[in-house]
């Protein structure tokens, strides 16, 4: 009988870490191929963890609600070979440190990394039963921990380490810069610098007390990261809004005569959100500095226009499902990817995949009647656009007679931009670029 290791799987480019929410078994339990094992929460998604094998679960190594990083072994299972010899345990992936990215791997630095992988085993028992916390509230894998012993880095030495994972996480990169250049600065030095962010500090929250009749309700899971992930966004991007009103008419004309027509040909109701997504995603086309990432002192030209929309479950809380290469698809398709994609997310059926490598986004707040807002960031991108209720209004317009007042359809959309990058004339040029194919929207266009 062999053994085989169940390790926390990698459910995307930039996720380094999960939470156990629930497990589907225990221990003596026999399951099949494809059983579901246990569920995973990201800052993404939750997914449902298959097994990629037979046998008997021989030991649970982490309980539910353990944050646990991508590699690490969180349970061992049981395989009964055909000719019934023991084998050494196989893992699920190669090794937990191949959870780092491959541009740490190529680093020159690799002779200590892999001297320090073939001692992290052995190393890792021995620190099994330390705390994954240590002086703060900061996380440290297995891996950095491992290094940190064998180069005699303290705890409070390791809290000095700048981290550029997620939310200032230390990756073996980090930690192996840190020990390359950790003789070059004097004692002194050392001991008194700070490390330098780009980030600005995170300041502690006053105190609040409750009074009495008040009601205290714990944040969910999912709550507390997107208060986390706003909090961040506005400590990393100087967040500028501007607003422009747009009379959108001629689409809403449009809109109410074809909406039973195109839900006939096409078996897909028809929103204002396609509408906002073609105009955005032209606009973007046209404007590519807004289709972009910054990264430090570089800024990354986002090659496909990934446009994320927020959409709200129904617990409440929101999540962004991501309509690609939006500017190479038509009304219907764009209409057919928003409807399957907002009804995935209702029903918590999203798979990683479908709510990552977003771009820019858009969200609604005329879903709520509500007539304008200013968005935060979703980071990385640069931009949120904002479309707010559309309402009749009397409006002057132009005739051959001359001016006269006429009732018109009309909503703000508002643009919150970092303003690292993105100025307020490049900001207000692609705002009003989006307003303006909004405004010319040809009335006769067919289905």
């Amino acid at each position: 009988m062999s053994k085989f290791e169940i390790v926390m799987p990698k459910l995307g480019e930039s996720i380094q870490e999960g939470t156990i929410t629930k497990w589907f078994v225990k221990e003596g339990d026999t399951i099949e191929e494809d059983d579901m094992l246990f569920e995973v929460a990201t800052d993404k998604v939750d997914s449902e963890i298959p097994s990629p094998v037979d046998g008997v679960i021989a030991k649970i190594l982490l309980p539910e609600d353990s944050l646990v990083p991508v590699g690490e072994v969180v349970a061992v299972i049981n395989v009964v070979d055909e000719d019934g010899e023991g084998e050494e345990a196989e893992t699920e992936s190669e090794a937990p440190a191949e959870a780092e990215s491959k541009e740490e791997e190529d680093s020159p630095k690799k002779e200590t990394a892999d001297q320090v992988k073939g001692e992290t085993k052995k190393s890792e028992e021995n620190t099994a039963t330390e705390p994954a916390r240590e002086m703060s509230n900061r996380f440290y894998s297995p891996l950095v921990r491992t290094i940190a012993k064998e180069e005699g880095i303290t705890a409070e030495e390791l809290e000095t380490i700048e981290g550029s994972g997620g939310n200032g996480r230390v990756q073996k990169k980090d930690i192996l810069d840190y020990i390359e250049n950790r003789g070059k600065a004097k004692p002194s030095e050392q001991k008194s610098a700070a490390p330098v962010s780009s980030a600005v500090e995170r300041k502690a929250a006053p105190p609040v007390t409750a009074g009495e009749g008040d009601k205290v309700v714990e944040m969910d899971r999912v709550r507390k990261l997107i208060a986390d992930h706003m909090v961040m966004s506005k400590q990393v991007s100087p967040h500028v809004t501007s607003v422009v009103e747009a009379d959108v008419t001629d689409l809403v004309i449009w809109r109410e005569k074809n909406k039973d027509a195109f839900l006939k040909k096409y078996g897909e109701k028809i929103t204002f959100m396609p509408f906002f997504i073609e105009a955005t995603a032209a606009a973007l086309a046209e404007f590519p500095l807004v289709n972009s990432s910054v990264d430090g002192d570089k800024i990354i030209y986002r090659k496909n226009i990934n446009v994320g929309v927020a959409v709200a479950k129904p617990d409440g809380n929101l999540i962004v499902p991501v309509v690609r290469n939006a500017e190479q698809k038509n009304l219907v398709g764009l209409a057919k990817d928003l409807n399957r994609l907002a009804d995935a997310a209702r029903n918590n059926k999203l798979s990683p995949e479908e709510i990552q490598g977003g771009t820019f986004t858009i969200t609604n707040f005329g879903t709520f009647r509500n007539i304008i807002g200013t968005p935060i960031i979703n980071q990385p991108q640069v931009g949120i656009l904002a479309t707010g209720s559309i309402e009749k209004k009397p409006a002057v317009i132009e005739t051959p007679a001359g001016d006269a007042i006429a009732i018109r359809h009309k909503m703000f959309l508002s643009l919150s931009y970092d303003h690292r990058v993105v100025d307020g004339a490049l900001g207000g040029a692609f705002l009003r670029r989006i307003a303006d194919i909004l405004e010319q929207f040809d009335v006769n266009r067919s289905i």
